[in-house]
């Protein structure tokens, strides 16, 4: 068979290259675009100080574990609404997503009651005050304004799950827009603003996503998804299904939680060797993101095609689905690969622009050795999105959690904290325990995915509930 033929064969068909593309490549770029967000933020704060690019790092990593925990269930309702849509019960859809709204409200206000203590916890954490300051103003900010966060990952399901990929796209890009221009009249305080610096950024951050919840409400409630998904008159709390929703998405949520937490953990190890130590890692991390948030999406994209199809009964393209995007995602990380490796300083470009020569040249350096490990370990990191992705869209969330968490505390915590807290090893140390927790994470979800117990699994009941009374929230 040609190479032309076999391209063919992989492109065309259901569960093919051409139908992961049309769904993910949306998502794709929709990850880009948070990671763009995340770029700006620290490319102005680097122009603005070190100290307050650094802080934001930790500020970050140690929020978004917990806000992207409730984020992620949320989300979840990607899966519920792939696997009605699958089953030809349109009908169930609306319900689906306002159970995730409720969820939403709930969870936001729990994490903005949380934001008084994340001066405790980063006092405890022992770094130098002035980063310790950037790091608390940072995260309490974004901890406040958690329930756009969470809703926006919610509403944005109702578009996922059926396909309608194109729509998250554009709304997350238009709160892109929002973001980058809130960021520089905020952090530097230009058109008239206070110059606020690290909370600045944390204030750009809430209104982008507040933005995108507006944007994609106004869209879910036009009279055709009224009328053909429910999304009006299906808004009644159903507990049978907001119990089965958080059963199911817990897990999900968890492991997202376990694994950024693992990492935020892992920088205050990090910052334990010195605040350059700190900076470059923020660095690479962020350079990392360009390759690790548009696996995100293609991982999202496989749980929407695999919750639709697990919905036909059609197991067998669930399973090419997410074949089809393992294969892709190797070509993509082979070519970013070559990016961390040969053009580091193209890389770092812009985060030398503005920021002090003499400081950013120590941090630079390092940054360049650490993007050769994630050279590396972005194929296992890829191999674990992808599998997980799979799994979830089929309603396998807690093996996935509870891997992540088994390695995540003794892969990467307790081998990171012995090696470099108490027998003084540096930077590289730390980033070999790294490479390693992520080279065992990936191949272990791809062997869960070969075992095809997910193929028995369901997240949708099988038989039309009785109408639920409304009940007032």
């Amino acid at each position: 068979m040609s190479f032309r033929a076999r391209l063919a064969r992989f492109l065309e068909g259901p569960g093919g290259g051409r139908e992961v593309l049309e769904i993910s490549t949306p998502l794709m770029l929709t990850q880009v675009s948070y990671t763009l967000q995340v770029f700006v933020d620290r490319l102005f704060l680097t122009w603005y100080s070190t100290d307050a690019m650094a802080g934001a790092v930790t500020g970050y990593f140690s929020t978004i574990a917990l806000i992207g925990l409730f984020s992620s269930v949320g989300e979840y309702a990607t899966a519920f609404v792939a696997q009605y849509l699958g089953a030809g019960r349109r009908e169930r859809i609306g319900p689906a997503v306002w159970q995730g709204i409720y969820f939403a409200l709930a969870s936001g206000l729990l994490v903005a009651a949380l934001a008084p203590l994340a001066g405790t916890l980063f006092t405890a954490a022992g770094h130098p005050p002035a980063l310790r300051e950037s790091e608390v103003a940072f995260a309490r900010v974004l901890m406040h304004g958690a329930f756009f966060t969470i809703l926006s990952a919610t509403l944005a399901s109702f578009f996922a799950g059926r396909g309608k990929t194109r729509v998250v796209l554009l709304v997350n890009v238009a709160a892109l827009a929002v973001n980058v221009v809130l960021d520089w009249l905020l952090i530097f305080g230009h058109g008239g603003f206070p110059r606020w610096g690290v909370t600045g950024a944390a204030r750009a951050t809430v209104a982008a996503q507040a933005a995108a919840c507006a944007l994609f409400l106004a869209l879910m409630l036009r009279r055709r998804h009224r009328d053909r998904y429910a999304t009006s008159t299906g808004w009644r709390f159903e507990a049978p299904l907001f119990w089965r929703m958080l059963r199911f998405g817990i897990p999900s949520g968890l492991q997202l939680f376990a694994e950024v937490f693992a990492f935020s953990l892992f920088l205050v190890i990090v910052g334990r060797i010195g605040t350059d130590a700190l900076a470059a890692s923020g660095i690479a991390f962020n350079l990392n993101m360009i390759v690790f948030m548009p696996m995100l999406g293609l991982s999202m994209g496989v749980s929407s095609l695999v919750g639709r199809y697990v919905g036909m009964g059609r197991t067998d393209v669930a399973e090419r689905v997410t074949f089809t995007a393992f294969r892709m995602s190797l070509v993509f990380m082979a070519a970013c690969g070559a990016l961390y490796v040969f053009a580091p300083r193209l890389l770092l470009a812009p985060y030398a622009t503005g920021a002090d020569p003499a400081r950013f040249g120590a941090i630079a350096a390092s940054t360049t050795v650490l993007l050769r490990y994630i050279a590396f370990y972005s194929i296992f990191d890829m191999m674990n999105v992808v599998f997980a992705g799979g799994l979830k869209g089929a309603g396998d969330t807690r093996y996935p959690f509870l891997l992540t968490l088994t390695l995540a505390v003794f892969a990467l915590l307790v081998p990171s904290w012995l090696l470099c807290v108490k027998l003084g090893y540096g930077l590289y140390a730390a980033w070999s325990v790294a490479t390693l927790y992520v080279a065992l994470l990936g191949p272990l979800m791809m062997r869960r995915f070969l075992a095809r117990g997910w193929k028995h699994l369901s997240l949708i009941e099988r038989h039309a509930p009785e109408k639920p009374a409304a009940v007032s929230l």
